[in-house]
C-alpha cells in the first residue's frame, strides 16, 4: 500500500485516541458488491447533513471498488438534493471504467430511493514525470503559535457587552463535537462586522490519530475537512448581510502529492466571484513543509438578507 510522505514532522503517539473521521465516520457498511451504507456522526445547527461528509463517504465506496495500487487523484461531485440526517445513506458504486493508467468510478449517494449526490472518482497508476511546479506557501505562523476555534469562541465569550444571541451560537457552536481540530490564522471579525477580503487561512487536521495507511484514506479524510467553513469565504466582503440560506451546489479536489491527513495542513481559501445568488470558492491545501497536497473548488447557493440597523456586536 502507498504511504504518504515524512514531512519530517513528529506524529503523535500510537496511544493517541484514533480518529473518529476513520472509525466511525468514513467506516461504510458494505451490503453487497459495489453497494454501501453510511451513518452520521456531525449533523450541523442547519439540521441537514454535512456536505463534506456525503463526499468523504462517497470517495470511500469509490476506493473500496479499485485495487491497492491506484491513487485517487480527482473528484468531482454535485450535491442534488438535501441530506435527511434522521436515516443513513446508500452508496451506489458503478466500476464505468478500469484503465492501465486511470479508472472512473461513478458514486450515487441515495436516500429515500432518490440521489443526493453525485461523484466522479478517476484514480491513476503512480506515473513520475519531470514535468512539474507549484506555487509557494503563504508565510505564516505556525499552529503551534496560534489559538484553536474553540479558544477563540472562549475568548469572544468573555466580553460583557457580547449580545446574546451571539453568545447563544457561540456556544452551540462549542457544542457541536466537530471531528476536526482548527487554528485560523486570520479569524474573521466577529464584533465589528466589518468586511473583508474574501481570504482566510485555517490550519486544519484530523482529530485523533490515523496513522501511516493507505494514501486513498488521507484524502477520503482531507475530502471531509475540505468542505468545513469553505463556502462562508464568499461572505467576508458582506458581514452587512444575514444569511438566510446557504448550502453547496458542486464540490471538486485535486490530489497532488502524499501527506498525512492527521498532520496540520495550510487549508488557502479565496473567493474570486460571487453573484447571481451564487458564491465561488477556491482553496489549497499545503502540507507544512510547504509540498501543495491539494487543489479544491466549489460553488454554493447563498441568499441574504439585509442586517437590520443596531445589530453590530
Amino acid at each position: 500500500m502507498a504511504s504518504p510522505a515524512d514531512t519530517g514532522r513528529p506524529e503523535r503517539k500510537e496511544g493517541d485516541l484514533r480518529s473518529l473521521l476513520v472509525t466511525s465516520v468514513l467506516s461504510l457498511e458494505q451490503l453487497d458488491l459495489d453497494l454501501f451504507r453510511g451513518r452520521h456522526y456531525w449533523v450541523p445547527v442547519t439540521q441537514r447533513l454535512f456536505g463534506g461528509q456525503i463526499v468523504g463517504q462517497a470517495l470511500v465506496a469509490a476506493a473500496k471498488a479499485v485495487s491497492e495500487d491506484v491513487q485517487v487523484h480527482s473528484l468531482h461531485c454535485y450535491f442534488v438534493r438535501a441530506g435527511d440526517p434522521t436515516v443513513p445513506v446508500l452508496y451506489q458504486v458503478e466500476r464505468t471504467r478500469t484503465g492501465k493508467s486511470f479508472s472512473v468510478r461513478s458514486v450515487k449517494a441515495i436516500q429515500h430511493g432518490k440521489p443526493i449526490l453525485i461523484c466522479q472518482a478517476s484514480f491513476q497508476q503512480d506515473q513520475p514525470s519531470p514535468v512539474k511546479h507549484q506555487f509557494h506557501m503563504p508565510d505564516v505562523p505556525l499552529p503551534e503559535e496560534l489559538l484553536t476555534q474553540e479558544e477563540l469562541i472562549q475568548k469572544y465569550l468573555q466580553d460583557p457587552n457580547l449580545l446574546d444571541r451571539y453568545r447563544q451560537g457561540l456556544n452551540k457552536i462549542l457544542a457541536q463535537e466537530v471531528p476536526i481540530e482548527i487554528k485560523p490564522v486570520n479569524p474573521p471579525d466577529f464584533f465589528h462586522r466589518r468586511p473583508q477580503e474574501p481570504k482566510q487561512l485555517l490550519w486544519v487536521r484530523a482529530r485523533g490519530h490515523i496513522g501511516e495507511c493507505d494514501m486513498k484514506l488521507h484524502c477520503c479524510v482531507a475530502a471531509y475537512i475540505s468542505d468545513y467553513a469553505f463556502l462562508q469565504t464568499a461572505l467576508f466582503p458582506h458581514q452587512h448581510y444575514r444569511v438566510s440560506f446557504m448550502v453547496s451546489l458542486d464540490h471538486s479536489m485535486w490530489f497532488h502529492a502524499p501527506f498525512r491527513a492527521d498532520h496540520w495542513m495550510l487549508y488557502e481559501c479565496e473567493s474570486p466571484w460571487a453573484g447571481g445568488s451564487r458564491g465561488l470558492v477556491h482553496g489549497r491545501l499545503w502540507r507544512r513543509d510547504g509540498v501543495l497536497a491539494a487543489s479544491c473548488a466549489q460553488e454554493g447557493v447563498i441568499r441574504v438578507k439585509e442586517q437590520p440597523s443596531g445589530s453590530k456586536l
